[in-house]
């Protein structure tokens, strides 16, 4: 009698990126609940001290695992785009794709909730004891570690736009910086002049 063969589940395939993949493009992420949205947002805040993208990044995409590396860097373009902070446009936008405007209110909550607690507190601790050089240092070294943590992340999202190597994608990339970084150049202005080019070219590249 020949022995029956189970097939075995292959390991889930890894991204460029390091990041676990669905074996099957019918691999269906999970959907967070509305308390999940909640507790995820408001572990972020907790624990995001001088940068909150990079962390936000982390558990979105790496804990949690409810968008993929590409989909985050698509969602921080469009909570940039939108008037406000961009974590907080982040968390709404977030929060309403997988659960309407209870999900947006959720997501949003869970991250504003335990930084204004913290932010009074440190406010009144700060206005006692500002004059305190140890105080200062403290400020300085969270300062730099802030900036750590903005140009890590700035290399991870950057990583799926390496990858494909599109002269699209450079070429808006290298514009924005030249107009922002190096003509000094407002933002919105930026933004409002390359989105309908981005777009463009990313129709054309579809078609």
């Amino acid at each position: 009698m020949a022995a029956s063969t189970v097939p075995s589940e292959s390991a889930p395939a890894k991204t460029a990126s390091g990041e676990a993949s669905p074996a099957g493009s019918g691999t269906e992420r999970p959907t967070p609940s509305l308390r999940e949205l909640f507790v995820g947002f408001l572990s972020v805040a907790v624990v995001a001290f001088g940068g909150v993208l990079p962390i936000a990044r982390r558990a979105v995409v790496e804990r949690y695992q409810w968008v993929d590396s590409d989909e985050f860097t698509e969602l921080v373009g469009l909570a940039q785009f939108l008037p406000g902070p961009n974590i907080v446009n982040l968390s709404v936008v977030i929060g309403a794709r997988f659960r309407g405007v209870p999900g947006a209110i959720a997501a949003f909550s869970g991250l504003t909730l335990a930084p204004a607690v913290i932010v009074i507190l440190a406010g009144t601790l700060f206005a006692r004891y500002s004059d305190v050089p140890a105080v200062s240092d403290l400020l300085a070294g969270l300062a730099a570690g802030a900036a750590g943590l903005v140009i890590s992340m700035a290399g991870r999202m950057g990583e799926p736009i390496w990858r494909r190597r599109e002269w699209r994608d450079l070429g808006i990339v290298a514009v924005s910086f030249i107009g922002i970084v190096v003509l000094g150049l407002p933002l919105p202005w930026v933004m409002l002049s390359l989105a309908p080019v981005s777009i463009a070219l990313a129709w054309w590249a579809i078609r």
